[in-house]
């Protein structure tokens, strides 16, 4: 299931700045967990190998902060699951180093959208030259299973995905307890996705693609993970939840959470 590029892997480390030049986003000792140099963050963000399709979306989705709650270290073995164009496979790629390593894991369901593939395309042109990352493509459930632990679970965006007819729907109970074993005890499991309103009918997760954060946390936490925290970094309290997260009119401006749990 797993194919892995191997060639020299290449990253530059640049001597951490105060201010992170392509996010504009202050780094200090004091909005840094401990286990996330800001040099290292620094380096992945201003890597000047990223594409501009990454670092136009910056602004907006706050890479910094991102990784900063994440709380990645050096060395983890990360699942980047239905990885889009690899945004974060390229991040958390720098990140980890050579040490480390990211399968960017893709459901193959969602391969009849053409951006997808092109993503995936994009995100195999990137392992050829970096060996810490890892592309497979299989069903749903499968894709959530690796050949080693991992340290790290994230799903960006498509967790409300899987509720819909078009993946299956999955059966979100086996899930949740597929990405349980695939962590190692202590390990972390992440999930950022849009805000619905509150009391939203469960086909929004279609509609809008949008799923409400309790919703989550119940079916998440229905599977033994601990509830640790939520973040607000990407919180837009003008989201009436009314639009489609592809409407214009708040595309790229949704109100968005993310939730971390841990493996007991």
């Amino acid at each position: 299931m797993f194919r892995r590029k191997n060639s020299q892997w290449r990253r530059t480390l640049f001597t951490c700045t105060a201010l992170t030049m392509g996010a504009g986003v202050l780094l200090t000792s004091e909005n840094l967990a401990a286990d996330v140099p800001a040099e290292v963050i620094t380096a992945a963000i201003t890597d000047v190998s990223r594409p501009s399709t990454d670092t136009v979306r910056d602004v907006n989705r706050k890479p910094a902060e991102v990784l900063q709650f994440a709380g990645l270290k050096t060395g983890d073995k990360i699942a980047d699951y239905a990885a889009g164009a690899g945004y974060f496979t390229r991040l958390f790629a720098a990140v980890v180093g050579p040490n480390g390593h990211v399968y960017a894991s893709v459901p193959s369901a969602l391969f009849k959208y053409p951006n997808i593939v092109k993503g995936i395309a994009e995100i195999e042109t990137y392992a050829f030259t970096h060996a810490n990352v890892t592309v497979s493509l299989a069903a749903a459930l499968d894709a959530a299973k690796y050949p080693e632990k991992l340290d790290v679970f994230w799903i960006s965006q498509n967790y409300h995905d899987l509720h819909d007819r078009f993946m299956g729907p999955v059966d979100m109970g086996a899930f949740n307890r597929a990405v349980f074993a695939a962590l190692k005890p202590g390990g972390t499991y992440l999930v950022l996705d849009h805000v619905a309103a509150s009391g939203s009918p469960a086909d929004v997760t279609d509609t809008l693609h949008r799923i409400e954060p309790a919703t989550v946390r119940r079916e998440v936490e229905s599977a033994g993970f601990k509830f640790v925290s939520e973040s607000t970094i990407l919180a837009n309290a003008a989201d009436p939840h009314t639009a489609g997260v592809f409407d214009q009119s708040i595309q790229g401006h949704t109100d968005q959470f993310i939730l971390k749990f841990r493996r007991p």
